[in-house]
């Protein structure tokens, strides 16, 4: 197999381009003490990046508005975001969600 050197210099700006954003910030502020207000506003990240992730893939079927008669992934999504705000817990949430959209889609196929 031969390997020519646009693919291979594209692959290792691909590796550059990834790798930059993520160690750069890591090396910067490993070195500075972010102040109580920072490291609040950053403990949002994780859960705005989660919802903005399953907020579209639940309200959104087919590129319009979901409802339920239509979308499953809704359906199933009402009783697991009440199963994760009673029991906080990431394990029993998705183990939820996994059955209750496997149940739902058995059902309405």
């Amino acid at each position: 197999m031969e390997v020519r050197w646009e693919v291979l210099l594209i692959i290792l700006g691909a590796a550059f381009v990834t790798f930059l954003p993520r160690v750069l910030p890591l090396m910067l502020l490993s070195r500075v003490a972010l102040p109580e207000w920072g490291i609040r506003w950053l403990s949002h990240v994780p859960i705005a990046v989660m919802a903005a992730l399953v907020g579209q893939e639940v309200l959104l079927h087919e590129g319009k508005w979901a409802s339920l008669s239509t979308n499953v992934e809704l359906l199933a999504a009402i009783p697991t975001f009440l199963v994760a705000w009673k029991t906080r817990s990431l394990l029993g949430t998705v183990v939820f969600g996994i059955v209750a959209i496997m149940v739902l889609r058995y059902w309405f196929g």
